[in-house]
């Protein structure tokens, strides 16, 4: 049993300023067991901007675990780009750019999907899946074991953004590592929905933030997602702006269960 809360592509330097202190209250009230955030902390990876995304994360509620995305490296400074890409995010969030989390009944595993070559298009590495792979296999039993990481597994076309380097191969390792709930972010739109591969694969549970500060919503509600889960059973609701209104409210509320660790996760009914 616990509660996560879900944010992702703060975008701190296109934040809509009226909305930190309403996102930190509601985080408060929620009293989750952990934050996660999946990247794009910044607009720019500029140091003002993370000075503004570490005081913002350190009022948070603890703990918070955070990997990052395509705009968290240098875009104007080439060369920083090539030696030392991930300097600001590491003085600002920490030097673990995979960090991983045990809180009871829930394991956490961050996965650095951004790569520094590539503006926009992220990669999944051989390598990080290897090591979520070995973590998954000495998690509790009953433990929901959730894989965090900026780029989604699957790209709809009409985002007009790549589609992230090998995600096919990644889905499938995940999947059969046993993963339960994939996070991301990325694409500033939101979703919550299980997905496999093919039929009869194992299907994980892919949740997607939109954006939770940035004023580039895209036609979108800033929004973020809280997800409970107890006993085979995860509940993910989202909570977004409307309009212009500085807040958040309670949207949609879709459960998921699983009652196959073979099969992985189905939509349920109704809360």
């Amino acid at each position: 049993m616990g509660r996560l809360l879900h944010l992702s592509d703060l975008h701190f330097g296109k934040e809509r300023g009226g909305l930190i202190a309403p996102l930190l209250a509601l985080a408060q009230d929620l009293r989750p067991d952990l934050v996660v955030i999946s990247g794009d902390l910044t607009q720019r990876a500029l140091a003002g901007q993370w000075r503004a995304a570490q005081a913002f994360v350190a009022q948070l509620p603890q703990p918070v675990l955070s990997v990052p995305g395509n705009h968290d490296v240098p875009l104007y400074n080439p060369l920083a780009r090539l030696i030392r890409p991930f300097a600001g995010y590491r003085r600002a969030m920490g030097a673990e750019l995979e960090p991983m989390l045990d809180c009871g009944d829930l394991l956490v595993i961050g996965v650095n999907t951004t790569d520094p070559m590539a503006w926009q298009r992220g990669v999944l590495r051989g390598r990080s899946l290897r090591r979520v792979a070995d973590r998954l296999a000495r998690a509790r039993p009953g433990q929901l074991r959730v894989v965090a990481l900026h780029h989604p597994l699957t790209t709809p076309p009409q985002t007009g953004k790549s589609p992230m380097r090998g995600a096919e191969r990644g889905a499938r390792a995940l999947a059969r590592a046993g993963a339960d709930v994939i996070l991301s972010g990325h694409l500033h739109i939101w979703a919550a929905a299980p997905f496999a591969l093919h039929e009869g694969a194992r299907s994980m549970l892919c949740v997607q933030a939109g954006t939770s500060l940035s004023s580039r919503v895209r036609g979108e509600d800033n929004d973020l997602n809280v997800i409970d889960f107890d006993r085979g059973l995860v509940t993910v609701t989202r909570w977004h702006t409307v309009g212009s209104d500085l807040g958040f409210v309670p949207g949609s509320v879709t459960r998921f269960q699983q009652d196959d660790p073979d099969g992985g996760w189905l939509a349920s009914g109704p809360p």
